[in-house]
């Protein structure tokens, strides 16, 4: 099964296939191997295609962005980074990279909230 099958075809040439399909000049055992989908898949995209043909996209919109967050909490992140930055900078103190977890302690600390870091 491997990649969505979004990733692995376009929309045009999956419309192709179900147009194939309806038209009986392509069996559905042959479909599914090509497709690398299930009978139960296939027959959900089938109905949203004979639903409305025009409008057909495997893509679905998000109803969400992922991952986001406020442009407060970016401005605060940037700020501690910032000066973290100053200190690695300076050649008198001994410091030489970023340090996540104390950014992270002091941007919970000041303001209290939970901060996003990669682990």
């Amino acid at each position: 099964m491997g990649e969505q099958l979004h990733k692995r075809f376009s929309t045009e040439i999956v419309q192709f296939y179900l147009e194939r399909y309806l038209d009986k000049t392509i069996e559905l055992s042959y479909l599914l191997d090509i497709l690398g989908i299930k009978k139960r898949r296939f027959y959900q995209l089938l109905n949203r295609y004979r639903t409305d043909p025009e409008h057909f996209s495997l893509v679905f919109p998000k109803r969400r962005p992922s991952r986001t967050i406020t442009s407060e909490v970016e401005t605060n992140i940037l700020n501690e980074l910032t000066i973290e930055r100053a200190m690695i900078e300076d050649p008198k103190l001994p410091i030489r990279t970023y340090n996540y977890s104390y950014i992270q302690d002091e941007l919970s600390r000041k303001h209290s909230k939970k901060y996003p870091f990669p682990p």
